[in-house]
């Protein structure tokens, strides 16, 4: 899958790319087959338990896909928290920067 991108920087994971557009239609697709092979593996049916299977393997895809972009949208997130609170400190102790 060389079409899927790996590597982001945190800019261009704000944007919205054909990632996003593949994890929004795996997404639904991935629950809605969990769901019923759950239930249809409940009755020991074969098509249950191949729906169970496909709806794993769809959201394993699917975290692949878009885990990468996730992870530096949240670390970016994180340094710009981080800043806020040591600033949020150094007010509350009014001090000077």
């Amino acid at each position: 899958m060389a079409w899927i991108k790996r590597t982001w920087t945190p800019h261009e994971a704000d944007e919205w790319t054909k990632e996003d557009w593949l994890a929004i239609v795996l997404s639904p697709l991935s629950y809605i087959l969990i769901t019923f092979g759950l239930a249809l593996s409940l009755f020991m049916l074969t098509a249950g338990f191949i729906m169970l299977g496909v709806g794993i393997v769809i959201t394993i895809v699917m975290f692949w896909v878009i885990d990468p972009k996730l992870s530096v949208i949240s670390e970016e997130y994180e340094s710009k928290q981080r800043e806020y609170l040591e600033d949020l400190e150094q007010i509350q102790r009014w001090e000077e920067k």
